[in-house]
């Protein structure tokens, strides 16, 4: 096998990446499924899932849940923290970043932006209707431990006015992310 020596090696070395996206909406909003068909838009792109980076804590680790837990929403803060330093490296290195996260309140999303800071970041709010959410809920192999469903009207609430919108009950996964892409 030939040495590959890494000396004097930036990952750096590309131009920044044109964007940064955040993708946000209630469970079962299909963020996950929009982030990953929008990064692989991209000739760089790298999908940031907030559900995977909780997996990462294998020990101790606490999901939202309807009732107050201090140590749950700290997690949750630290998911998003961590999700802004991937994305924040992916484009230093000319890689376009679709983070995909639960955001529903207005600090959590401030707390998203104060770390995103200086990228050219996009803001994607998902909103489906609240009947095409449960189907989808329903249909998919992920189990939700609790129904959020009461959490679009807590989304629209806080964070209206706040990024470009998509109502996806009638779009397919592909008119979507063309959807998204058109808005620039």
């Amino acid at each position: 096998m030939p040495e590959t020596s890494f000396q004097g090696q930036d990952v750096d070395t590309a131009r920044p990446a044109s964007a940064a996206y955040l993708v946000i909406g209630i469970p079962g909003s299909g963020k996950s499924s929009v982030s990953a068909g929008l990064a692989r838009r991209f000739a760089l792109g790298a999908h940031i899932e907030g559900d995977h980076l909780q997996e990462l804590i294998v020990a101790g680790g606490r999901l939202p849940s309807p009732e107050a837990d201090l140590e749950a929403d700290r997690q949750l803060l630290l998911r998003a923290r961590n999700a802004s330093v991937l994305a924040r490296s992916f484009h230093a290195a000319g890689v376009v970043p679709v983070i995909d996260d639960v955001v529903v309140r207005r600090a959590h999303l401030d707390f998203y932006l104060e770390h995103l800071k200086d990228l050219p970041l996009r803001l994607i709010v998902l909103a489906p209707s609240a009947e095409v959410v449960a189907r989808r809920v329903a249909e998919r192999d992920k189990v939700l431990a609790d129904d959020w469903s009461f959490l679009d009207e807590a989304m629209r609430t806080e964070l209206g006015g706040r990024g470009t919108w998509f109502d996806t009950s009638r779009m397919t996964l592909e008119e979507t992310v063309d959807a998204v892409l058109a808005k620039g």
